[in-house]
């Protein structure tokens, strides 16, 4: 679905431009659901951002995670999207931090099952994770719905396609790149355009120079 990313940065600097900047994106954003589970049975939830750059995107990849220092790092079931989203693993800027998306409480709800879920306008803020310490940096705003054939064509990729700045992080990561390489093959998607530095950049923690 179509959608708009609004920063208001961060009050002490990450080194992420996307997260240190006052602005507003539009972005494209895909909700799922990873084991296909009916209307609202509980499953683990994903929440796909995709930021336009000017020589690739950067796309940031959530799931519905638990609560607390550890539980943020587990992927958990939840019957609603209405739930709080984690990165799993850390991202590396200036330093590590972890990113995370959940409700708005003065934003319309995106709801329970993923065949309304756009139905409708909703709301997410967006949260920033350091040192135990959670920021909130900016909310994102879900619109229409994407045609069906562009949405099937979309292949979200957190590794290939990441901001040297901004860049996830550990093994964890680092296995991610050939799974969503596979997966999107086998669901006909054309993958992102390779990029050996940032898989190596992924796999060791360094940035991108």
């Amino acid at each position: 679905m179509n959608g708009e990313l609004h920063v208001w940065g961060c009050l002490e600097p990450t080194g992420s431009d996307l997260l240190d900047h006052p602005a507003r994106h539009a972005v494209i954003v895909r909700v799922s659901k990873g084991a296909g589970t009916r209307r609202a049975r509980p499953d683990v939830r994903g929440l796909a951002i995709r930021v336009p750059g000017p020589d690739r995107p950067t796309d940031l990849l959530l799931s519905t995670v638990g609560h607390g220092r550890l539980g943020r790092r587990l992927p958990m079931p939840r019957r609603t999207f209405d739930a709080v989203y984690g990165s799993i693993a850390p991202y590396r800027a200036a330093r590590r931090l972890y990113l995370a998306a959940g409700p708005d409480p003065e934003g319309a709800p995106v709801g329970t099952d993923i065949e309304q879920v756009g139905r409708h306008p909703a709301d997410l803020l967006l949260h920033v994770i350091r040192s135990g310490n959670v920021e909130t940096v900016g909310r994102l705003h879900l619109g229409d719905l994407l045609p069906a054939d562009t949405d099937a064509a979309l292949a979200f990729d957190p590794i290939r396609n990441a901001s040297p700045d901004l860049r996830p992080t550990g093994l964890l990561h680092g296995a991610r790149a050939l799974a969503y390489r596979a997966s999107q093959r086998w669901r006909g998607a054309t993958p992102a355009p390779d990029n050996p530095p940032a898989i190596a950049a992924t796999a060791s923690g360094q940035r991108v120079a």
